[in-house]
């Protein structure tokens, strides 16, 4: 009796192709590509609502502070960081940067939540105050002589963020765009900074860049 072969079926028993197996956690990771990247585009809706809620909760808006909501984002973000093995670089920055955001207004929520419970600012329900953001897309950055990786990175998320197809290009990529197009624009126009900012046109996200200073002497 042929030992390759099945008694029961009566076909040859296929043996694994070679490099199989080697191959199968890229194949398993570029299968889970698109679900990491549609759970961060949920993630990112979430916590945008969170700073919602709780400003409507400081405003009076809200009988209660929305606890469900951030124990949601919260258990979001751990999943996530169980799935992030094999992500691409532009997933695992998106999840930086949200996780990152859901820290700092999670801090400044439990800050607010203890001086209205102890009373120390009665008025904080009527009065919110936002997040503050040192680098702003839509507000326009700045750039001059050197390209600041972190106001780069954010820019870049802002372009990721947006609604939209994701930018085919990574971080790296794109900030070495920047980098050659303020040394066009300076060279070109011969002022001392180009800021860029991020515009809706058509319900479309663009980048818009435009000098901002003359050098001196010019």
């Amino acid at each position: 009796m042929d030992v390759k072969r099945n008694p029961r079926a009566g076909s040859p028993l296929q043996s694994p192709k070679p490099g199989a197996a080697a191959n199968a956690p890229q194949a398993a990771a570029r299968r889970q590509a698109p679900g990491l990247s549609e759970a961060l585009d949920v993630l990112n809706r979430d916590v945008q609502q969170l700073r919602v809620d709780f400003e409507r909760f400081f405003n009076g808006a809200l009988p209660f502070p929305p606890e469900e909501l951030r124990g949601r984002v919260l258990a979001q973000i751990r999943t996530l960081r169980g799935m992030s093995n094999g992500a691409t670089a532009v997933d695992n920055f998106r999840l930086s940067d949200l996780e990152a955001r859901y820290n700092s207004y999670n801090e400044l929520f439990n800050r607010r939540l203890r001086d209205t419970e102890e009373g120390r600012h009665p008025a904080a329900r009527h009065a919110p105050t936002p997040a503050p953001r040192r680098h702003d897309p839509a507000q326009g950055i700045v750039f001059g002589d050197r390209v600041d990786p972190e106001a780069a990175a954010a820019l870049y998320q802002g372009l990721v963020s947006a609604p939209g197809d994701t930018p085919r290009f990574d971080l790296d990529s794109f900030q070495t765009y920047i980098k050659r197009q303020v040394a066009a624009i300076r060279e070109k126009t011969g002022c001392a900074e180009v800021q860029f900012r991020l515009a809706s046109e058509d319900g479309k996200v663009k980048l818009k860049a435009r000098p901002v200073a003359a050098r001196e002497g010019s």
